[in-house]
């Protein structure tokens, strides 16, 4: 997922229940299905998804299901499917994105499109980010087919190019161009979490909003010249100034619906310690131990401004004309950008120094988020206890960026769900030694069914 999904929090993974003799029929139709998708390298750019595509369909084809390839352009495709219901509700849609991040080989102890399978792990390149997810969603889609199970809803599979920084070739152009054949009421994507804490799930984190990338430059200008003469028009010393300023700056704390809820059961299930963190959010001393100790949910209190690159100069001996740096912003999703921007023009308080709005990747739409009451969220702690009842449900906003911001901004309630991982294996996403735990996929598909089925399935 573009940007870090929740480098999340502390350590996010299910403890492995016992082994078992046979794995449930949903569990190796995951399995195997991730298996042929992580050896087609859909690596983005450039992207290729049609084989990974065309892999997709040849499973539905095999099961009389009918599905559609969409191509945006040439080589970079979508898949679409649909089990009909009754049409007493609104569609569902089940998504999740085909192409993958590049690799570095050199690096991993394993061919990262070969999806090995060791000590209880399938290795490789999109195994968490995102087939894992479109595997289960696949294999939960057949089983509902072939079981023909009664639908008061449509459910859509929705296996779409271009999440990983080409939106436009993925979510944005199925919005744009073939909204009909994706409408729905409720969607699950990525973007969720699940949390434990000492070797116990303490938290399954539905994503039902998330924050808009909303990138800014800053440029400083000034005389160019000789290095061994010192002016006071340097560029990269005003430049240096405001990106220090900017650094140690950040907006101020703004709760929602979501974050408010989030830090509420949070703190039932906390430490007395970290519980009155999270019931004490105003005070300034809570939020700085946040900010030093809890950086990720810092970061959920309020939009974030973080300098990510400063570019400046080209030899020792020159003082250059201009030097620039750029803002990693992720706002909240109502955040007025226009005003923001005022303001870091107040803090810096140098007129050397310009700060810009930028326009590259910055597709993602702002959007109300997700309700926490729906029939969707409900389904979704039901099945949580059903399959993960040592945990409670917990509604999250996702810092990083997600397709899902595209579908709510069209008004459909989406959810952010996801595989279950540790620390370990969060932090090789997008990393070498990308893996996924065959028995997290297994407990993930069973959760994922059984959402499923509590929403769309004929009362």
């Amino acid at each position: 997922m573009r940007g870090l999904i929740l480098a999340v929090a502390a350590s996010v993974l299910v403890a492995a229940p016992p082994a078992r003799a046979q794995a449930p029929p949903l569990h190796d139709e995951a399995l195997q299905i991730l298996t042929g998708l992580v050896k087609i390298d859909t690596s983005n750019p450039p992207g290729n998804e049609i084989q990974a595509a065309r892999y997709v369909k040849e499973i539905l084809d095999r099961e009389g299901i009918p599905s559609e390839i969409v191509e945006s352009a040439p080589g970079r495709a979508s898949l679409v499917a649909r089990l009909k219901g009754s049409g007493a509700r609104k569609p569902l849609l089940l998504m999740g994105h085909l192409d993958v991040v590049g690799v570095e080989r050199s690096r991993w102890t394993v061919d990262p499109f070969a999806a090995v399978v060791k000590d209880g792990h399938l290795y490789g390149r999109g195994a968490e980010d995102d087939k894992g997810m479109d595997a289960a969603n696949l294999a939960v889609f057949l089983k509902l087919s072939r079981d023909k199970t009664p639908l008061d809803r449509d459910v859509i599979l929705l296996a779409e190019a271009g999440e990983e920084g080409t939106s436009q070739f993925g979510i944005d152009f199925l919005v744009e161009k073939h909204w009909e054949k994706i409408a729905c009421e409720y969607a699950l994507n990525e973007g969720g979490t699940f949390h434990q804490v000492g070797g116990k799930v303490q938290y399954t984190g539905v994503q039902t909003t998330e924050k808009v990338p909303r990138g800014l430059d800053l440029r400083a200008r000034g005389q160019s010249g000789h290095g061994s003469v010192p002016r006071l028009d340097n560029p990269i010393t005003h430049l240096a100034a405001a990106v220090a300023k900017v650094g140690a700056w950040q907006p101020p704390m703004r709760l929602n619906e979501t974050t408010r809820e989030f830090f509420a059961r949070l703190a039932t299930i906390s430490p007395p310690d970290e519980a009155r963190l999270y019931t004490h959010l105003e005070d300034p001393a809570v939020q700085e131990r946040l900010r030093a100790q809890r950086p990720l949910y810092n970061s959920m209190l309020r939009t974030s401004v973080v300098p990510t690159i400063v570019k400046g100069g080209f030899r020792e001996n020159v003082i250059p004309a201009e030097a620039e740096a750029t803002l990693d912003v992720r706002a909240l999703p109502d955040e007025d950008i226009d005003q923001l921007v005022a303001t870091l023009v107040r803090l810096i308080d140098d007129p050397a120094v310009t700060v810009t709005r930028r326009t590259e990747g910055q597709r993602r739409p702002a959007a109300p988020p997700s309700s926490i009451k729906s029939e969707m969220f409900a389904a979704l702690e039901r099945a949580q206890k059903r399959v993960f009842p040592e945990a409670i449900s917990i509604p999250l906003m996702q810092t990083g960026a997600t397709d899902g911001a595209q579908l709510r901004a069209k008004g459909v309630q989406v959810y952010g769900i996801a595989i279950p991982a540790d620390d370990d294996d969060y932090a090789r996403m997008h990393g070498n030694d990308e893996r996924i735990s065959v028995d997290a996929l297994g407990r993930f598909s069973d959760y994922l069914y059984a959402a499923v089925v509590d929403v769309a399935a004929r009362k």
